[in-house]
């Protein structure tokens, strides 16, 4: 799998202002397609209507947190290969240990600038 930073790429938050701050940080890093939802369930409506080529996701949202996003998007056939990393202001092991089992290609602590962020999305396709 190659980066390609005209991929479109889904940022979800609940803050709005935080997924604002990933949008700009994506920018600074070379991605200029980039979306936002606000929650989980705005976010599988999205992937539905289309196809991304990356999702970073809070973990802590409601009604539906980022590894239940996780969750139902690994467990549909349309979204399951999507790339997918949380996003966590908990820098717990277990945390880290859980989105990995539960699908994630990687995790990031908050907070990041950009050279943190493009480094772990380079990570997940490889150099």
């Amino acid at each position: 799998m190659t980066l390609d930073f005209a991929m479109p790429v889904l940022v979800v938050d609940d803050y709005s202002m935080v997924a604002r701050i990933l949008g700009r940080l994506l920018k600074q890093a070379g991605f200029a397609n980039v979306d936002e939802a606000t929650d989980g369930e705005e976010a599988l409506a999205k992937m539905r209507e289309r196809k991304y080529g990356l999702v970073i996701s809070d973990w802590h949202m409601a009604p539906t947190s980022g590894i239940e996003l996780l969750r139902q998007a690994k467990a549909d056939e349309q979204l399951r290969d999507i790339p997918f990393i949380m996003v966590s202001a908990e820098a717990a092991p277990e945390n880290a240990a859980l989105a990995k089992a539960e699908g994630a290609s990687g995790y990031v602590v908050k907070p990041f600038d950009s050279q943190v962020l493009k480094g772990r999305i380079q990570g997940v396709f490889g150099p």
